[in-house]
């Protein structure tokens, strides 16, 4: 989950004066999606009507690639601010209304298998079709295959630290230039923030919509532990490193009331605080900072990011984590190979799609964060995005420089990730909303529900 990364069925929207239902977003070969020598797919993950500068963008985007490929319509369809609600996605799975090339997260892939609308895209992925797909990172392609056969394109990748208010710092008094590198440390700065008044929180954390298992998962990470076991079979979470994770929160929301009043915060809900300057840290990816200004009236200029503290010293991992595209199952193979040629365009080409910074710098939109991460070190690809980011910046980069400086290990999002974040949200909304929690007991109810969920999908 990333900002992109994400929340509420929208309403659909059209491009290029074609429209559809949700109830059939997909075409079929022989059907709409092959007609009159055309070749039509459609395509979810378009920006909502609120995001204005990213919505015309895609549109023009889909404009000038059915320009350059005149026997491709690509038919775009809005799915929300995020692309993947979980709840939404799983439904959409099963109703078979998914789009032929749809978003998904990189921990989807075996949802997306399990319902039966995965397609091999295998025989139609290489130079030809996505001209820098020997650039993209091998770990990323390994995310969306399973036994040896592709069932996406990754075309996002993050990692997380701390995203903090330097504008509140400075009103506290702390040191913009020297964010918490331990949790501790962010438990003293928070107390400090959040007596600043005025519904300022110095700490805003997730809690519900599988957002807080999300966070959760890399609070752990931090502290050296991991959700399951190394086989993948139990939950490895019931011990002392979750609980040091519930206690510190539980010790800034009760013992420091530095977190705020309300909670059962989703993404947009702490996004939307942290817009209108009332969060003073969080943790996040760099795009959450995107997030907060294009679509959540916050400034740019107010946010700077660290490396995700740990419970002595830095971090010892960090979550990472991304996007992809999958194919729907019975897509002709003209059908796959536009739906490449519109990915690779979009989403894999410097200087294109979302990686123009030229036409982003002007925009209400960042060029110069540490982000996405989907080239190798060294590649032809890598070397023009980062050129290009330079070139185009229009945020202080100096404003991620500790975060980049300060790599943490990246740790992979455990199997079955969804499922599991769903059950771990109880444990992180119990501390955040319950001043009598019980740690031990949230946790060893926790494990119990994933340990039934991981043997029922044995």
């Amino acid at each position: 989950m990333s900002v992109p990364q994400h929340r509420r069925v929208a309403a659909l929207a059209l491009a290029a004066g074609l429209g559809l239902s949700l109830a059939a977003c997909s075409t079929k070969s022989g059907d709409a999606g092959e007609a009159g020598g055309k070749v039509t797919i459609t395509v979810d993950c378009q920006p909502v009507g609120a995001q204005k500068e990213l919505l015309k963008n895609w549109n023009d985007d889909v404009t000038e690639f059915q320009r350059q490929n005149p026997n491709i319509v690509v038919k775009s369809v809005s799915v929300g601010e995020q692309c993947n609600n979980p709840p939404d996605f799983t439904a959409r799975l099963a109703g078979g209304t998914v789009t032929d090339v749809f978003y998904g997260y990189m921990t989807d892939l075996q949802q997306v298998l399990d319902s039966g609308q995965a397609m091999d895209i295998t025989p139609y992925v290489n130079k030809d079709t996505i001209p820098t797909w020997d650039s993209v990172d091998p770990a990323l392609k390994q995310v969306f295959t399973d036994d040896g056969k592709l069932y996406g394109v990754p075309v996002k990748n993050y990692s997380m630290g701390l995203i903090y208010n330097k504008a509140l710092f400075q009103r506290a008094g702390l040191d913009v230039s020297n964010p918490p590198k331990t949790w501790p440390e962010v438990r003293v700065a928070a107390k400090k923030i959040a007596a600043l008044g005025g519904g300022v929180a110095g700490y805003s954390e997730y809690s519900a919509g599988n957002t807080g298992g999300w966070h959760f998962t890399s609070l752990l990470y931090a502290q050296g532990g991991q959700v399951l076991t190394a086989d993948g079979k139990k939950a490895d979470f019931n011990n002392a490193m979750g609980r040091q994770v519930l206690q510190n929160l539980k010790d800034m929301r009760y013992g420091d009331n530095s977190m705020g009043s309300r909670q059962l915060l989703q993404w947009g809900d702490l996004l939307t605080n942290a817009g209108a300057g009332k969060v003073g840290m969080f943790i996040g990816a760099p795009d959450a900072t995107q997030a907060i200004v294009s679509q959540f009236q916050g400034k740019y200029q107010d946010w700077a990011m660290g490396p995700l503290p740990g419970q002595d010293g830095l971090a010892k991992a960090t979550l990472g984590g991304g996007e992809g595209y999958f194919f729907k199952k019975g897509l002709s193979a003209d059908q796959v190979k536009a739906g490449l040629k519109w990915i690779a365009y979009q989403k894999l080409t410097p200087g294109k799609g979302q990686f123009d910074y030229a036409r982003a710098k002007p925009q209400n939109y960042p060029v110069g964060l540490p982000q996405p991460l989907l080239f190798t070190n060294g590649s032809d690809a890598q070397k023009q995005e980062l050129d290009l980011r330079k070139a185009n910046a229009n945020v202080d980069t100096a404003n991620f420089a500790l975060f980049e400086a300060n790599p943490v290990p990246i740790k992979g999002e455990p199997r079955d990730a969804q499922a599991i974040y769903a059950v771990l949200d109880a444990a992180m909304s119990g501390v955040l909303t319950n001043p009598n929690a019980n740690i031990d007991a949230l946790l060893k109810t926790a494990e119990g529900k994933v340990n039934q969920l991981l043997a029922a999908k044995s």
